[in-house]
């Protein structure tokens, strides 16, 4: 008998995921506890209440997944989590993978793979669909376990990293980022001083090595 712990806010959506886990799981399953926030998960949970998976949300009130997951790495860490959501964000993903988390799947995803999915966490292994691809793992050392950047530049300056490294002048830059062309040669010299760089070749090569632009 495989025990799952359920975590997720919509009380109808629980209801026709244990329909779906019923029917895709190739073993018996118990639905061992239902929770609608981590505040609820932790109320159910205990040492002679362990489910061998659980499956969670994000998007949660009083409790997120991100917190629910980061309690249970901390509290229970031999239970695996399925992250089943709809919050598909690179961010998000890269947050979860970095807590330590088995799987992680859309709300949308078909029966099958969701059985297939719980039967690997619940063996102890891993199941990601193809949107965790190479790139995206290779990403995580990017961001701590708070899903913060850890990238020397913000949204703007990558912006213009990546325009710097096409055919485009810095005055056409200028038009594209809706800037003046006096504001976007700080951005130039301040990447400069960032990367120690010298010149557009050297924004090139830094914005290559690092996969914020592809060859």
């Amino acid at each position: 008998m495989l025990n799952i712990g359920l975590v997720d806010d919509h009380t109808l959506f629980r209801k026709g995921i244990i329909s779906l886990i019923q029917m895709a799981c190739t073993q018996p399953v118990q639905i061992l506890f239902e929770a609608g926030s981590g505040l609820e998960l932790q109320e159910m949970i205990s040492q002679d209440r362990m489910p061998d998976v659980i499956i969670m949300d994000i998007n949660m009130p009083d409790m997120n997944g991100f917190d629910s997951v980061l309690w249970l790495k901390e509290t229970y860490p031999g239970i695996p989590v399925l992250v089943l959501t709809m919050m598909d964000k690179e961010e998000y993903i890269i947050r979860m993978l970095k807590l330590g988390i088995r799987g992680y799947l859309s709300k949308d995803v078909e029966p099958k793979e969701l059985g297939e999915a719980i039967t690997a966490v619940s063996g102890n292994g891993y199941y990601y669909t193809d949107f965790i691809t190479g790139r995206l793992i290779s990403t995580l050392q990017q961001y701590d376990e708070h899903g913060r950047n850890l990238s020397p530049l913000n949204e703007r300056e990558t912006e213009f990293l990546r325009l710097a490294c096409s055919e485009y002048t810095y005055h056409e830059i200028a038009g594209m980022m809706h800037l003046s062309p006096k504001t976007v040669d700080g951005y130039r010299k301040a990447l400069f001083e960032k990367l120690s760089v010298k010149n557009r070749v050297g924004l090139a090569l830094y914005a290559v090595k690092h996969g914020i632009v592809e060859l």
